[in-house]
Protein backbone atom coordinates (compact mmCIF):
# COMPACT_ATOMS: atom_id res chain seq x y z
CA UNK A 1 0.00 0.00 0.00
CA UNK A 2 0.97 3.50 -0.66
CA UNK A 3 1.37 5.09 2.59
CA UNK A 4 1.64 8.69 1.06
CA UNK A 5 -1.76 10.43 -0.66
CA UNK A 6 -1.36 10.87 -4.57
CA UNK A 7 -0.25 13.80 -5.80
CA UNK A 8 -1.80 16.33 -8.84
CA UNK A 9 0.13 16.89 -11.37
CA UNK A 10 -0.65 20.62 -12.23
CA UNK A 11 1.70 23.33 -14.56
CA UNK A 12 4.22 20.26 -15.61
CA UNK A 13 4.95 18.94 -11.90
CA UNK A 14 3.73 17.04 -9.25
CA UNK A 15 2.17 19.26 -6.40
CA UNK A 16 0.86 17.97 -3.00
CA UNK A 17 -2.88 18.11 -3.32
CA UNK A 18 -5.83 19.89 -0.64
CA UNK A 19 -8.78 18.81 -0.25
CA UNK A 20 -11.10 17.96 2.77
CA UNK A 21 -10.87 14.07 2.25
CA UNK A 22 -8.67 11.11 0.65
CA UNK A 23 -10.30 8.20 -0.10
CA UNK A 24 -8.44 4.51 -0.57
CA UNK A 25 -8.05 2.68 -3.82
CA UNK A 26 -9.02 -0.86 -4.01
CA UNK A 27 -8.16 -3.74 -5.97
CA UNK A 28 -10.91 -5.21 -7.45
CA UNK A 29 -9.29 -8.46 -7.49
CA UNK A 30 -8.35 -8.88 -3.98
CA UNK A 31 -10.57 -6.25 -2.30
CA UNK A 32 -7.26 -4.70 -0.43
CA UNK A 33 -6.01 -0.86 -0.46
CA UNK A 34 -3.21 -0.42 -2.22
CA UNK A 35 -3.38 3.77 -2.33
CA UNK A 36 -4.87 6.92 -1.04
CA UNK A 37 -6.18 9.28 -3.26
CA UNK A 38 -7.27 12.91 -2.00
CA UNK A 39 -10.16 14.55 -2.85
CA UNK A 40 -9.13 17.86 -4.50
CA UNK A 41 -10.78 21.11 -3.74
CA UNK A 42 -12.20 24.11 -5.17
CA UNK A 43 -8.56 25.95 -4.56
CA UNK A 44 -6.90 22.75 -6.25
CA UNK A 45 -9.19 23.38 -8.89
CA UNK A 46 -8.44 27.23 -9.53
CA UNK A 47 -4.86 26.39 -9.69
CA UNK A 48 -5.03 24.02 -12.22
CA UNK A 49 -7.68 25.97 -14.27
CA UNK A 50 -5.00 28.97 -14.07
CA UNK A 51 -2.21 26.75 -15.34
CA UNK A 52 -4.08 25.88 -18.16
CA UNK A 53 -4.92 29.61 -18.53
CA UNK A 54 -1.84 30.45 -18.40
CA UNK A 55 -0.38 28.50 -20.81
CA UNK A 56 -3.11 29.01 -23.25
CA UNK A 57 -1.72 32.00 -24.30
CA UNK A 58 1.13 30.17 -26.05
CA UNK A 59 -0.01 26.80 -26.97
CA UNK A 60 -2.66 28.23 -28.32
CA UNK A 61 0.15 30.37 -30.97
CA UNK A 62 1.62 27.24 -31.74
CA UNK A 63 1.58 25.73 -35.44
CA UNK A 64 0.04 22.80 -36.32
CA UNK A 65 3.37 21.08 -36.68
CA UNK A 66 4.69 21.80 -33.35
CA UNK A 67 1.47 20.55 -32.01
CA UNK A 68 2.00 17.26 -33.85
CA UNK A 69 5.20 16.98 -33.26
CA UNK A 70 4.65 17.03 -29.40
CA UNK A 71 2.11 14.30 -29.79
CA UNK A 72 4.15 11.71 -31.69
CA UNK A 73 6.92 12.27 -29.13
CA UNK A 74 4.19 11.52 -26.25
CA UNK A 75 3.38 8.67 -28.05
CA UNK A 76 6.40 6.93 -28.82
CA UNK A 77 7.60 7.69 -25.20
CA UNK A 78 4.08 5.72 -24.22
CA UNK A 79 4.88 3.14 -26.09
CA UNK A 80 8.66 2.87 -24.74
CA UNK A 81 7.06 2.42 -21.15
CA UNK A 82 3.84 0.13 -22.25
CA UNK A 83 4.42 -2.40 -19.96
CA UNK A 84 4.33 0.34 -17.39
CA UNK A 85 0.94 1.91 -18.06
CA UNK A 86 -0.55 -1.94 -18.07
CA UNK A 87 0.53 -2.65 -14.82
CA UNK A 88 -1.12 0.66 -13.01
CA UNK A 89 -4.06 0.08 -15.62
CA UNK A 90 -4.41 -3.79 -14.50
CA UNK A 91 -3.82 -2.53 -11.03
CA UNK A 92 -6.61 -0.24 -10.86
CA UNK A 93 -9.40 -2.27 -13.42
CA UNK A 94 -8.63 -5.47 -12.51
CA UNK A 95 -8.53 -6.26 -16.10
CA UNK A 96 -6.73 -9.45 -17.28
CA UNK A 97 -2.73 -8.54 -17.96
CA UNK A 98 -1.98 -10.57 -20.48
CA UNK A 99 -4.22 -8.77 -23.28
CA UNK A 100 -3.83 -5.06 -21.70
CA UNK A 101 -0.80 -4.25 -23.76
CA UNK A 102 -2.07 -4.81 -27.48
CA UNK A 103 -5.48 -4.48 -25.99
CA UNK A 104 -5.51 -0.71 -24.90
CA UNK A 105 -2.50 0.66 -24.04
CA UNK A 106 -0.45 0.10 -27.74
CA UNK A 107 -4.41 0.84 -28.97
CA UNK A 108 -4.36 4.33 -27.26
CA UNK A 109 -0.43 4.99 -28.67
CA UNK A 110 -2.46 4.46 -32.13
CA UNK A 111 -4.97 6.92 -31.59
CA UNK A 112 -2.67 9.75 -29.98
CA UNK A 113 -0.30 9.75 -33.02
CA UNK A 114 -4.00 9.90 -35.25
CA UNK A 115 -4.58 12.96 -33.59
CA UNK A 116 -1.12 14.02 -34.56
CA UNK A 117 -2.12 13.43 -37.58
CA UNK A 118 -5.11 15.80 -37.05
CA UNK A 119 -3.47 18.74 -36.15
CA UNK A 120 -2.17 19.26 -39.69
CA UNK A 121 -5.24 18.23 -41.25
CA UNK A 122 -7.35 20.69 -41.11
CA UNK A 123 -10.10 22.02 -43.79
CA UNK A 124 -12.83 24.31 -44.46
CA UNK A 125 -14.33 26.47 -47.60
CA UNK A 126 -12.24 28.30 -49.61
CA UNK A 127 -12.23 32.07 -50.12
CA UNK A 128 -14.24 33.76 -51.68
CA UNK A 129 -16.37 36.83 -52.72
CA UNK A 130 -19.95 36.33 -51.67
CA UNK A 131 -21.04 39.82 -51.79
CA UNK A 132 -19.35 42.38 -54.04
CA UNK A 133 -15.79 44.05 -52.95
CA UNK A 134 -15.80 41.72 -50.35
CA UNK A 135 -13.92 38.48 -49.99
CA UNK A 136 -14.56 35.68 -46.86
CA UNK A 137 -13.39 33.28 -45.30
CA UNK A 138 -12.85 31.24 -42.13
CA UNK A 139 -10.61 30.61 -39.63
CA UNK A 140 -10.80 27.53 -37.52
CA UNK A 141 -9.74 28.08 -33.64
CA UNK A 142 -8.88 26.49 -30.72
CA UNK A 143 -11.82 27.09 -27.75
CA UNK A 144 -9.11 27.78 -25.29
CA UNK A 145 -9.09 26.23 -21.88
CA UNK A 146 -10.82 22.55 -21.81
CA UNK A 147 -12.31 20.78 -18.59
CA UNK A 148 -12.58 16.88 -18.99
CA UNK A 149 -14.02 14.04 -16.92
CA UNK A 150 -12.94 10.18 -17.82
CA UNK A 151 -14.50 6.95 -16.19
CA UNK A 152 -13.18 4.21 -14.99
CA UNK A 153 -13.74 1.36 -17.12
CA UNK A 154 -10.78 2.86 -19.93
CA UNK A 155 -9.06 4.75 -17.93
CA UNK A 156 -5.74 5.11 -19.91
CA UNK A 157 -8.02 4.99 -23.33
CA UNK A 158 -10.23 7.72 -22.58
CA UNK A 159 -7.36 9.92 -21.40
CA UNK A 160 -6.52 9.83 -24.74
CA UNK A 161 -9.82 10.32 -26.55
CA UNK A 162 -10.09 13.34 -24.12
CA UNK A 163 -6.49 15.02 -24.15
CA UNK A 164 -5.38 14.28 -27.46
CA UNK A 165 -7.64 16.00 -29.90
CA UNK A 166 -7.79 18.95 -27.39
CA UNK A 167 -4.34 19.50 -27.44
CA UNK A 168 -3.95 18.94 -31.20
CA UNK A 169 -6.49 21.54 -31.97
CA UNK A 170 -4.61 24.15 -29.72
CA UNK A 171 -6.24 23.95 -26.57
CA UNK A 172 -5.02 23.42 -23.09
CA UNK A 173 -6.63 20.85 -20.53
CA UNK A 174 -7.33 20.21 -16.93
CA UNK A 175 -8.67 16.37 -16.61
CA UNK A 176 -9.72 14.69 -14.07
CA UNK A 177 -9.74 10.92 -14.30
CA UNK A 178 -12.32 8.50 -12.03
CA UNK A 179 -11.65 8.32 -8.33
CA UNK A 180 -11.05 4.93 -8.60
CA UNK A 181 -8.57 4.61 -11.33
CA UNK A 182 -5.86 7.50 -11.70
CA UNK A 183 -2.91 5.53 -11.64
CA UNK A 184 -2.34 5.48 -15.61
CA UNK A 185 -3.28 9.33 -16.12
CA UNK A 186 -1.00 10.12 -13.78
CA UNK A 187 1.70 8.75 -15.39
CA UNK A 188 0.18 9.76 -18.66
CA UNK A 189 0.85 13.52 -17.72
CA UNK A 190 4.00 12.74 -16.37
CA UNK A 191 5.11 11.15 -19.21
CA UNK A 192 3.82 14.03 -21.93
CA UNK A 193 5.47 16.68 -19.23
CA UNK A 194 8.79 16.24 -21.13
CA UNK A 195 7.35 17.37 -24.45
CA UNK A 196 4.60 20.16 -23.48
CA UNK A 197 5.15 23.45 -22.13
CA UNK A 198 4.09 23.78 -18.34
CA UNK A 199 0.24 23.68 -17.87
CA UNK A 200 -0.63 22.56 -21.41
CA UNK A 201 -2.07 19.22 -19.94
CA UNK A 202 -2.99 18.99 -15.98
CA UNK A 203 -4.14 16.10 -14.06
CA UNK A 204 -6.51 16.45 -11.01
CA UNK A 205 -7.89 13.73 -8.82
CA UNK A 206 -10.69 13.88 -7.05
CA UNK A 207 -14.30 12.37 -6.57
CA UNK A 208 -17.68 13.75 -8.09
CA UNK A 209 -17.69 16.95 -5.81
CA UNK A 210 -14.29 17.58 -7.32
CA UNK A 211 -15.83 17.16 -10.96
CA UNK A 212 -18.56 19.38 -10.25
CA UNK A 213 -16.13 22.10 -9.34
CA UNK A 214 -14.35 22.02 -12.89
CA UNK A 215 -17.51 22.30 -14.62
CA UNK A 216 -18.73 24.85 -12.89
CA UNK A 217 -15.49 26.40 -12.55
CA UNK A 218 -15.82 29.94 -14.40
CA UNK A 219 -12.69 29.53 -16.89
CA UNK A 220 -13.35 26.59 -18.87
CA UNK A 221 -15.06 27.13 -22.34
CA UNK A 222 -15.89 23.84 -23.12
CA UNK A 223 -16.34 20.50 -20.64
CA UNK A 224 -16.24 16.85 -21.74
CA UNK A 225 -17.02 14.09 -19.84
CA UNK A 226 -17.46 10.14 -20.55
CA UNK A 227 -19.93 8.83 -17.66
CA UNK A 228 -23.17 7.65 -17.28
CA UNK A 229 -26.57 9.84 -18.34
CA UNK A 230 -26.89 11.23 -14.42
CA UNK A 231 -23.97 12.75 -14.66
CA UNK A 232 -24.14 13.54 -17.86
CA UNK A 233 -27.16 15.73 -17.57
CA UNK A 234 -25.70 16.94 -14.19
CA UNK A 235 -22.82 18.28 -16.38
CA UNK A 236 -25.05 19.50 -18.94
CA UNK A 237 -27.22 21.75 -15.97
CA UNK A 238 -24.15 23.16 -14.68
CA UNK A 239 -22.56 24.19 -18.26
CA UNK A 240 -25.56 26.06 -19.39
CA UNK A 241 -25.31 28.10 -16.28
CA UNK A 242 -22.30 30.24 -18.44
CA UNK A 243 -23.04 28.59 -21.43
CA UNK A 244 -20.09 26.21 -21.70
CA UNK A 245 -19.54 23.96 -24.99
CA UNK A 246 -20.63 20.36 -24.06
CA UNK A 247 -19.40 17.43 -24.98
CA UNK A 248 -20.90 14.13 -23.57
CA UNK A 249 -20.44 10.61 -24.31
CA UNK A 250 -22.93 8.83 -22.11
CA UNK A 251 -24.34 5.08 -21.75
CA UNK A 252 -25.67 2.35 -24.23
CA UNK A 253 -27.82 -0.46 -24.42
CA UNK A 254 -26.94 -2.05 -27.95
CA UNK A 255 -28.93 -4.31 -29.64
CA UNK A 256 -27.71 -6.80 -31.48
CA UNK A 257 -30.05 -7.95 -33.90
CA UNK A 258 -29.60 -11.81 -35.01
CA UNK A 259 -31.69 -13.07 -37.87
CA UNK A 260 -32.32 -16.83 -38.83
CA UNK A 261 -29.86 -16.88 -41.64
CA UNK A 262 -26.72 -16.57 -39.78
CA UNK A 263 -23.80 -18.86 -39.35
CA UNK A 264 -24.80 -19.35 -35.47
CA UNK A 265 -21.57 -20.66 -33.83
CA UNK A 266 -20.06 -17.75 -35.88
CA UNK A 267 -21.97 -15.21 -34.46
CA UNK A 268 -22.33 -16.55 -30.89
CA UNK A 269 -18.34 -16.63 -30.93
CA UNK A 270 -18.53 -12.99 -31.91
CA UNK A 271 -20.86 -11.67 -29.47
CA UNK A 272 -19.79 -13.64 -26.48
CA UNK A 273 -16.42 -11.59 -26.57
CA UNK A 274 -18.29 -8.16 -27.77
CA UNK A 275 -20.27 -8.76 -24.31
CA UNK A 276 -18.23 -9.87 -22.25
CA UNK A 277 -15.19 -8.05 -23.03
CA UNK A 278 -14.00 -6.06 -20.05
CA UNK A 279 -16.69 -7.45 -17.74
CA UNK A 280 -19.35 -5.89 -20.10
CA UNK A 281 -18.10 -2.20 -18.84
CA UNK A 282 -18.49 -1.06 -22.15
CA UNK A 283 -21.37 1.27 -23.22
CA UNK A 284 -21.38 -0.39 -26.74
CA UNK A 285 -20.69 -3.98 -25.45
CA UNK A 286 -23.29 -6.42 -26.95
CA UNK A 287 -25.64 -7.38 -23.97
CA UNK A 288 -29.01 -7.03 -25.88
CA UNK A 289 -29.36 -9.81 -28.04
CA UNK A 290 -32.35 -9.93 -30.46
CA UNK A 291 -32.44 -12.81 -31.78
CA UNK A 292 -34.98 -14.41 -34.44
CA UNK A 293 -38.17 -17.27 -33.62
CA UNK A 294 -36.57 -19.66 -35.78
CA UNK A 295 -33.45 -20.20 -34.40
CA UNK A 296 -33.77 -18.41 -31.04
CA UNK A 297 -33.87 -21.91 -28.90
CA UNK A 298 -30.52 -22.97 -30.58
CA UNK A 299 -29.36 -19.44 -30.37
CA UNK A 300 -29.19 -19.58 -26.42
CA UNK A 301 -28.54 -23.00 -26.12
CA UNK A 302 -25.12 -22.43 -28.05
CA UNK A 303 -24.87 -18.99 -26.07
CA UNK A 304 -25.06 -20.62 -23.06
CA UNK A 305 -22.71 -23.64 -24.27
CA UNK A 306 -20.40 -21.01 -25.46
CA UNK A 307 -20.28 -18.94 -22.03
CA UNK A 308 -19.94 -22.61 -20.67
CA UNK A 309 -16.80 -22.86 -22.05
CA UNK A 310 -14.88 -20.20 -22.77
CA UNK A 311 -15.90 -16.55 -20.69
CA UNK A 312 -14.24 -17.58 -18.11
CA UNK A 313 -13.19 -14.76 -14.96
CA UNK A 314 -9.87 -14.42 -12.83
CA UNK A 315 -7.78 -12.40 -11.80
CA UNK A 316 -5.16 -10.53 -13.58
CA UNK A 317 -2.58 -12.68 -13.82
CA UNK A 318 -4.39 -15.95 -14.28
CA UNK A 319 -4.33 -17.34 -18.00
CA UNK A 320 -6.95 -18.16 -20.22
CA UNK A 321 -9.52 -15.42 -18.70
CA UNK A 322 -11.58 -13.51 -20.96
CA UNK A 323 -12.16 -10.95 -17.91
CA UNK A 324 -11.46 -9.57 -14.90
CA UNK A 325 -13.83 -8.40 -11.99
CA UNK A 326 -15.98 -5.24 -12.29
CA UNK A 327 -14.42 -2.20 -11.08
CA UNK A 328 -15.41 -1.58 -7.22
CA UNK A 329 -18.12 -2.47 -4.79
CA UNK A 330 -20.85 -0.71 -5.92
CA UNK A 331 -20.85 -1.83 -9.75
CA UNK A 332 -21.60 -5.32 -8.27
CA UNK A 333 -23.78 -4.73 -6.17
CA UNK A 334 -25.86 -3.02 -9.42
CA UNK A 335 -25.15 -5.86 -11.57
CA UNK A 336 -26.62 -8.04 -8.61
CA UNK A 337 -29.39 -5.64 -8.35
CA UNK A 338 -30.34 -6.03 -11.13
CA UNK A 339 -30.56 -10.32 -11.40
CA UNK A 340 -32.15 -9.95 -8.05
CA UNK A 341 -35.07 -8.20 -9.32
CA UNK A 342 -35.50 -9.99 -12.84
CA UNK A 343 -39.11 -11.01 -13.12
CA UNK A 344 -40.92 -14.45 -13.21
CA UNK A 345 -40.55 -14.68 -16.65
CA UNK A 346 -37.04 -14.34 -16.68
CA UNK A 347 -35.32 -17.57 -17.13
CA UNK A 348 -30.92 -17.20 -16.47
CA UNK A 349 -29.01 -20.13 -18.59
CA UNK A 350 -25.76 -19.45 -17.50
CA UNK A 351 -24.22 -17.67 -14.60
CA UNK A 352 -26.24 -15.32 -12.69
CA UNK A 353 -23.93 -14.96 -9.33
CA UNK A 354 -20.97 -13.69 -7.75
CA UNK A 355 -17.86 -15.53 -7.89
CA UNK A 356 -16.30 -16.10 -5.09
CA UNK A 357 -16.09 -14.24 -1.81
CA UNK A 358 -13.06 -12.05 -2.31
CA UNK A 359 -12.62 -9.84 -5.34
CA UNK A 360 -15.50 -8.18 -7.23
CA UNK A 361 -15.74 -11.11 -9.65
CA UNK A 362 -19.19 -12.14 -11.18
CA UNK A 363 -19.98 -14.71 -13.24
CA UNK A 364 -20.79 -14.67 -17.22
CA UNK A 365 -24.46 -14.48 -17.49
CA UNK A 366 -27.25 -14.82 -19.67
CA UNK A 367 -31.19 -14.30 -19.16
CA UNK A 368 -33.36 -15.06 -21.29
CA UNK A 369 -37.65 -14.42 -21.32
CA UNK A 370 -37.79 -10.83 -21.05
CA UNK A 371 -40.09 -8.47 -21.88
CA UNK A 372 -39.04 -4.88 -23.92
CA UNK A 373 -40.52 -2.94 -20.97
CA UNK A 374 -38.27 -5.23 -18.29
CA UNK A 375 -35.95 -2.81 -16.48
CA UNK A 376 -32.96 -5.18 -17.71
CA UNK A 377 -33.82 -4.44 -20.87
CA UNK A 378 -34.20 -0.56 -20.50
CA UNK A 379 -31.33 0.36 -18.30
CA UNK A 380 -27.84 -0.08 -18.52
CA UNK A 381 -26.81 -2.84 -16.30
CA UNK A 382 -22.54 -2.42 -17.35
CA UNK A 383 -21.61 -5.65 -16.12
CA UNK A 384 -21.30 -9.28 -17.46
CA UNK A 385 -24.84 -9.94 -18.43
CA UNK A 386 -26.14 -10.34 -21.73
CA UNK A 387 -30.26 -10.50 -21.98
CA UNK A 388 -31.97 -12.33 -24.84
CA UNK A 389 -35.43 -11.38 -26.71
CA UNK A 390 -37.28 -12.82 -29.55
CA UNK A 391 -38.31 -11.39 -32.40
CA UNK A 392 -40.53 -12.73 -35.78
CA UNK A 393 -39.65 -10.06 -38.37
CA UNK A 394 -37.66 -7.23 -39.60
CA UNK A 395 -40.33 -4.55 -38.28
CA UNK A 396 -40.51 -6.45 -34.83
CA UNK A 397 -36.61 -6.27 -34.68
CA UNK A 398 -36.65 -2.33 -35.52
CA UNK A 399 -39.28 -1.53 -33.22
CA UNK A 400 -37.47 -3.77 -30.48
CA UNK A 401 -34.45 -2.46 -30.90
CA UNK A 402 -35.31 1.38 -31.44
CA UNK A 403 -37.76 1.45 -27.87
CA UNK A 404 -35.19 2.42 -25.68
CA UNK A 405 -33.64 5.70 -24.19
CA UNK A 406 -30.28 5.14 -25.83
CA UNK A 407 -28.31 5.63 -28.97
CA UNK A 408 -24.56 5.07 -28.91
CA UNK A 409 -24.12 1.50 -30.81
CA UNK A 410 -25.85 -1.55 -32.09
CA UNK A 411 -25.25 -4.32 -34.61
CA UNK A 412 -27.35 -6.51 -36.85
CA UNK A 413 -25.93 -9.69 -38.27
CA UNK A 414 -27.36 -11.43 -41.80
CA UNK A 415 -26.24 -12.67 -44.81
CA UNK A 416 -28.65 -10.42 -46.54
CA UNK A 417 -26.82 -7.61 -47.53
CA UNK A 418 -30.25 -5.52 -48.22
CA UNK A 419 -31.35 -5.99 -45.07
CA UNK A 420 -28.20 -5.27 -43.38
CA UNK A 421 -28.20 -2.13 -45.00
CA UNK A 422 -32.06 -1.31 -44.72
CA UNK A 423 -31.15 -1.49 -40.67
CA UNK A 424 -28.31 0.44 -41.33
CA UNK A 425 -30.32 3.30 -42.30
CA UNK A 426 -33.35 2.96 -39.57
CA UNK A 427 -31.50 1.68 -36.38
CA UNK A 428 -31.59 5.23 -34.08
CA UNK A 429 -28.00 4.34 -33.24
CA UNK A 430 -24.69 6.34 -33.68
CA UNK A 431 -22.54 3.40 -34.74
CA UNK A 432 -23.91 0.48 -36.61
CA UNK A 433 -21.95 -3.11 -36.95
CA UNK A 434 -22.99 -5.35 -39.46
CA UNK A 435 -22.11 -9.03 -38.83
CA UNK A 436 -19.31 -8.01 -35.82
CA UNK A 437 -19.51 -5.95 -33.03
CA UNK A 438 -17.54 -3.08 -30.87
CA UNK A 439 -14.26 -3.11 -33.34
CA UNK A 440 -13.06 0.46 -33.20
CA UNK A 441 -10.46 2.67 -35.32
CA UNK A 442 -9.37 6.18 -34.80
CA UNK A 443 -10.44 7.23 -38.15
CA UNK A 444 -14.12 6.94 -37.64
CA UNK A 445 -16.34 8.91 -35.66
CA UNK A 446 -17.40 7.23 -31.97
CA UNK A 447 -20.75 8.62 -30.61
CA UNK A 448 -24.59 8.26 -29.68
CA UNK A 449 -27.70 9.98 -29.98
CA UNK A 450 -30.89 10.58 -27.60
CA UNK A 451 -29.80 9.75 -24.10
CA UNK A 452 -26.21 8.27 -25.10
CA UNK A 453 -25.02 12.27 -25.82
CA UNK A 454 -23.77 14.40 -28.25
CA UNK A 455 -20.54 15.46 -29.56
CA UNK A 456 -18.08 12.61 -31.31
CA UNK A 457 -14.76 11.16 -29.87
CA UNK A 458 -11.62 10.01 -32.54
CA UNK A 459 -12.02 10.75 -36.03
CA UNK A 460 -12.10 14.16 -37.62
CA UNK A 461 -15.02 14.79 -36.38
CA UNK A 462 -14.05 14.38 -33.03
CA UNK A 463 -10.94 17.01 -33.59
CA UNK A 464 -13.48 19.35 -34.98
CA UNK A 465 -15.32 19.10 -31.95
CA UNK A 466 -12.88 21.18 -30.16
CA UNK A 467 -12.45 23.65 -32.15
CA UNK A 468 -14.79 26.36 -33.27
CA UNK A 469 -15.43 28.81 -36.18
CA UNK A 470 -14.88 32.06 -37.29
CA UNK A 471 -15.82 34.14 -40.11
CA UNK A 472 -13.71 36.72 -41.64
CA UNK A 473 -14.18 39.51 -44.25
CA UNK A 474 -12.01 42.25 -45.69
CA UNK A 475 -13.66 45.42 -47.84
CA UNK A 476 -11.14 44.81 -51.05
CA UNK A 477 -13.42 47.15 -53.44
Amino acid sequence: MTTSPLRNFIDGEYVEAHGPSTFDLVDPATEEVYGVSPVSDASVVDRAFDAAERAFETWGETTPAERQLALFRIADAMEARAEEFADLESQDTGKPRHSLVEDEILLSVDQIRFFAGEARHLSGMSAGEYMPDHTSFVRREPIGVIGQVTPWNYPLNMAVWKFAPALAAGNTTVLKPSDTTPLSTLLLAEVAAEFLPKGVLNVITGDRTTGAAMIAHPTPQMVSITGSVRAGMAVARSAADDLKRVHLELGGKAPVIVFDDVDVERAVEGIVAAGFFNAGQDCTAATRLLVQSGIHDEFVAALAARVRSSARTGAPRDEGVLFGPVNNANQLAQVQGFLERLPDSATIEVGGSRQGDVGYFHEATVVSGLAQDDEAVQNEIFGPVITVQRFSDEGEALRLANSVRYGLASSVWTTDHARALRFAKRLDFGCVWINTHIPIVAEMPHGGFKHSGYGKDLSSYGFEDYTRIKHVMSFIG
